[in-house]
């Protein structure tokens, strides 16, 4: 054995490639025993030259060339085996898993159908421009010379006829509910009254709803007094239902089928204020989606928890907002639905029905997160003609994954590469950490820079601009579109801890008619050159007038779409069916500070000023403010 290894290892490289070309033209057992015969192993040569099965060749690191050294047989000797068609067997322990993991590991070939990743410096095409046409003309869609209040701007959302629906489904709930003694209707009125509480609440925090009307020192807020009794409060609260209890009882009865209705009850409220949402505003050429919470800790199978938010558990709503607003102008409630649609996953659907291009138009340009992008989708909307750009996961289907050109992970700052498909650019950008983006509607790099910190090489942290892709740039210039909403929602909104999931929805509509209409305001504002009201002004100005709101005799509200009269926003409505509750406003006596002088009430001394209401005589000077202090510790 010794010899017949010592002939194997001294054979050279012309012989080897004889023994090959032998062995390929005799296709029989007996070229082999032939081959055999003069002194050579054909297993060894096959092993060394064969080029029958590409997974035995040299170059391959999946497979290792067999040891040569010589074994003892204790068993009766084996005929060789035939070099015509012979396929090696696998190692017993190789899975296809550790395959393909041997394969990624291998680097990629150069002659590879998929190109490799481009770097900053080649040109890149330009993409496929589509024509901006929307169905209306973008922004809000009522008269913008007129004047309106926010009282009118919030009934475009919260119309009368909405306000009825919920009137009556509240009443007919009322009277199932409470049994032991008859229940008394509320009016629109009532319904306003609470309305303002509710919104008065998000304004002024406390940590219980019975101290808004606590008369101690520390807390003595007038305002929820006077509107309504905290009693009346709480049954109009207890009792507050957006549906029908009829088709609710009907809907209980499909409890378990795949006829019931999880949102049955809050879906004439949703459906009313999800149009609204859409005739009152067209969005602009950028449009962005993304998920929003309306907080709650309840026990409720429709809570769902997003980790990456800052209110991670409640009810999960997907939003199509405007980006240079933030808008609501689409949005639905999830449900909960394991089932979908297009049956393409939640993140495809949820766009797909948001993105309602018989309603908006096409052109547009949407923007999402890398819980929705994905190939497939970019390529249905821009089907539809609806551009897209957003963030993408590396281990979505369709994303190149070649290793050809790729930049390293220590990559310095700015370092970008890029590979097109078609309409769909792929981008990796390179910042604190590597960023993946798709999209359909850029160029790789357009010169575009941003400063970053830059450490050098002497160790030292200094400002430098650093190239950045445009996709990158115009994400995050336009992805906050949802975000901008949120913001103005968190800083009034109205905190109310219940246990019904739909009266936490209720609130949370409420929170995005007043946004929506404080976002109309600040258009129409702009456009008239005046000055804009804060948030909170609006809300407190919002306030005010729903307690004196204006209510035909029959209850019907005024008509939300009519400008105001008057040019000034803060002029309140006349009675809501009853007297106004009074103004306290000081007053001269005798239209001089010098005449008719009286004594204060509150400290005795001389004043020439009455209250209005109470005519009562009070300081009202810098020095004695008894005006005030009168009024408070009547708790007026």
């Amino acid at each position: 054995m010794e010899d017949v290894s010592e002939d194997v290892f001294n054979l050279s490289v012309e012989d080897q490639d004889q023994q090959v070309e032998s062995s390929s033209d005799d296709n029989s057992v007996d070229s082999a025993a032939e081959d055999s015969s003069e002194g050579e192993d054909p297993e060894l040569d096959h092993v060394q030259g064969s080029s029958e099965d590409s997974d035995w060749e040299p170059g391959d690191p999946q497979h290792k060339r067999p040891r040569m050294t010589p074994t003892r047989s204790t068993g009766p000797s084996q005929p060789p085996p035939s070099t015509s068609g012979f396929t090696p067997r696998r190692g017993k322990g190789r899975s296809h898993r550790g395959r393909r993991k041997a394969a990624a590991s291998a680097p990629a070939s150069t002659n590879s159908s998929t190109p490799g990743w481009h770097s900053m410096n080649d040109e890149d095409v330009d993409p496929p421009s589509l024509p901006f046409k929307p169905k209306r003309k973008p922004g809000p869609q009522i008269v913008s010379t007129a004047s309106y209040t926010p009282m009118e701007l919030f009934q475009l959302f919260f119309t009368s006829t909405m306000l009825k629906t919920v009137l009556n489904n509240s009443n007919a709930y009322g009277a199932i509910r409470q049994t032991q003694k008859p229940w008394q209707d509320i009016n629109l009125k009532d319904l306003y009254s609470f309305l303002a509480i509710v919104i008065y609440t998000g304004l002024v925090k406390c940590s219980s709803l019975s101290d808004y009307w606590r008369a101690s020192r520390l807390y003595s807020l007038p305002l929820p007094t006077e509107i309504m009794a905290r009693r009346k409060f709480l049954n109009i609260l207890a009792v507050l239902h957006p549906s029908d209890p009829k088709v609710d009882a009907e809907n209980d009865e499909k409890k378990g089928t795949p006829a019931y209705d999880r949102l049955c009850k809050i879906k004439p409220l949703y459906e009313q204020i999800l149009e609204a949402c859409k005739s009152n505003f067209h969005p602009f050429q950028s449009i962005a989606v993304d998920e929003r919470m309306a907080k709650s800790k309840a026990r409720c199978s429709s809570k769902h928890c997003v980790k990456n938010k800052p209110r991670k558990w409640g009810y999960k709503l997907f939003v199509l907002a405007d980006s240079s607003s933030g808008y609501t102008w689409n949005f639905f409630v999830y449900d909960g639905k394991s089932a979908v649609e297009q049956g393409q996953g939640l993140s495809y659907d949820s766009v797909m029905k948001l993105v309602e291009q018989n309603v908006l138009g096409t052109g547009y340009k949407l923007f999402v997160d890398n819980f929705y992008t994905s190939p497939t989708l970019f390529k249905d909307l821009h089907q539809k003609k609806i551009l897209a750009c957003g963030t993408i996961r590396p281990v979505v289907i369709g994303l190149p994954n070649t290793a050809v050109n790729t930049m390293p992970r220590n990559a310095p700052r700015g370092t970008m590469e890029w590979i097109r498909q078609n309409e769909l650019l792929f981008v990796r950008w390179m910042d604190t950490r590597e960023v993946v983006m798709c999209s359909t509607m850029h160029k790789a790099y357009e010169g575009d820079t941003v400063n970053r910190r830059v450490k050098g090489a002497d160790g030292q942290w200094t400002i430098a601009k650093v190239p950045i892709p445009a996709a990158v740039k115009d994400y995050k210039k336009s992805m906050g579109g949802a975000d901008i909403s949120d913001a103005l929602i968190s800083y009034y909104n109205i905190i109310h801890k219940t246990r019904k999931w739909y009266k936490k929805l209720f609130y949370h509509f409420v929170d995005i008619a007043i946004v929506n209409a404080f976002i109309l305001h600040c258009h129409i504002s702009r456009e008239k050159q005046q000055k804009q009201l804060t948030q909170k002004d609006f809300r407190e100005r919002l306030v005010l007038q729903l307690i004196d709101c204006t209510v035909e005799a029959d209850g019907a509200g005024s008509s939300a779409s009519a400008p105001a009269s008057g040019a000034e926003a803060s002029t309140p409505f006349s009675a809501c069916g009853a007297e106004p509750l009074p103004f306290h406003k000081p007053q001269y006596i005798q239209g001089d500070s010098t005449v008719g002088r009286r004594r204060c009430t509150h400290c005795q001394q001389k004043t020439p000023v009455m209250c209005v209401s109470c005519q009562v005589s009070l300081c009202f000077v810098p020095k004695r403010d008894c005006f005030n202090q009168w009024h408070d510790a009547n708790g007026l």
